[in-house]
């Protein structure tokens, strides 16, 4: 994709890799609007970056994403791309009793986020020039971190959702890409300086670098082995990934 002279809109965009990847386009001289449910979040981002704007949102709700979408085209006729960003990343337990409400909150906002906000836009995107769309899963979209089931299950699906979209829009002009972060060292759970995360403005220079050529994919290096998952044998991975996991476990705050 170009990484100039656009008009993005991004979900999530007021903390971690959202408004890292928000300040990137801004800084490239691209016309970006943030969203978020906090309107004094998405202000403190802005009064930040001079010339960004925002709009408030909450994914989980329809007629906001709806509402919201209007707001932006109507202001910004010129939009031609979209970053379904915005996830939450509780721990859950498959092998226990799960928190509805908690399971429920994942999958609205996780996965019928992207959703609502593509429907909200696509009809838009399809009759612009250089139009695009960014879906964000996970390396855990290949190889499942058990503590997170449900996170990890969210992001396959948006991995799948996204080879539907594509193979959809082929005859259109919208192309769709997808960036599949590893553990990178945000707030999404707790800034923690674990060496095994990648630092986020390190994953930010090697996301736009991929970005910036035609690959439907913008996958940092380090994510490639558990995107070329070896399909029969993903058993033995994911055991071993989580093995490692178990004596080595994220700390906690």
């Amino acid at each position: 994709m170009k990484l100039t002279h656009n008009t993005v809109f991004i979900t999530g965009g007021t903390s971690g890799i959202g408004r890292a990847m928000a300040e990137q386009f801004h800084r490239l001289g691209n016309q970006v609007i943030i969203s978020g449910r906090r309107k004094a979040l998405l202000d403190s981002v802005t009064a930040a970056n001079p010339g960004m704007d925002s709009v408030v949102l909450d994914v989980t709700d329809a007629a906001s994403v709806q509402a919201a979408a209007e707001s932006v085209l109507s202001r910004y006729p010129a939009l031609n791309v979209v970053i379904n960003n915005a996830g939450i990343m509780p721990f859950d337990n498959a092998a226990g009793v799960q928190d509805d409400a908690m399971a429920v909150s994942l999958l609205n906002t996780n996965l019928l986020g992207p959703v609502r906000v593509t429907s909200a836009f696509i009809e838009h995107l399809k009759k612009q020039p250089d139009a695009v769309l960014i879906n964000n899963s996970s390396i855990l979209a290949f190889i499942p971190l058990a503590s997170n089931a449900l996170y990890s299950a969210t992001k396959a699906a948006i991995h799948s959702y996204t080879l539907s979209q594509r193979f959809l829009l082929r005859d259109t002009g919208v192309k769709v890409i997808e960036i599949s972060p590893p553990w990178v060292d945000t707030d999404l759970i707790y800034r923690s300086g674990d060496d095994r995360a990648m630092p986020l403005d390190a994953f930010i220079s090697e996301t736009f670098e991929k970005l910036g050529t035609d690959n439907i994919e913008a996958i940092v290096d380090r994510v490639l082995p558990a995107r070329a998952n070896p399909g029969a044998n993903e058993h033995t991975v994911v055991n071993q990934f989580n093995q490692s996991m178990v004596e080595n476990p994220i700390p906690v705050a």
